[in-house]
């Protein structure tokens, strides 16, 4: 049920939060010609929270810090290439809790009606959880 298991950055953006955040990090990447992989974006009271897996972050930190977005890091995730049907999740999230492996945060995208699924993790071990997925790799 699993593809691959990569480890990758991430791009997170904490920045004030105010109505047009999203469409202004949009047209940035657009405008450079960066596509954005993966996306999850939230609030947080008083401040907005993205973080994007694309195909240029060098570009993306660069362009965003022109722009003035004051708090911006790469964050190592693990990318997680899976099945997408029923049940593939499960060996990821059992495999982990056997492994006492804290999942800090996960999001998942999955293009409707594809085969395949990307699941993003930040876990307390980035490295033995792509260890110990990968022994599932199909």
């Amino acid at each position: 049920m699993i593809k691959s298991v990569t480890i990758g950055e991430e791009i997170a953006v904490t920045t004030k939060n105010k109505i047009g955040i999203l469409a202004d990090a949009s047209v940035i990447m657009a405008n450079n010609g960066i596509n954005i992989e993966g996306l999850l974006g939230y609030e947080a009271g008083p401040t907005a929270k993205l973080l994007f897996i694309t195909d240029g972050n060098l570009r993306v930190l660069n362009e965003l810090r022109k722009k003035k977005y004051k708090t911006i890091k790469e964050t190592e995730v693990v990318v997680v290439e899976l099945d997408n049907k029923p049940g593939a999740m499960k060996v990821v999230a059992t495999e982990l809790k056997n492994n006492k492996i804290d999942i800090r945060y996960v999001y998942i995208t999955s293009p409707y009606r594809c085969e395949s699924s990307r699941m993003i993790l930040q876990t307390s071990d980035n490295e033995k959880t792509m260890s110990l997925l990968s022994k599932f790799v199909e």
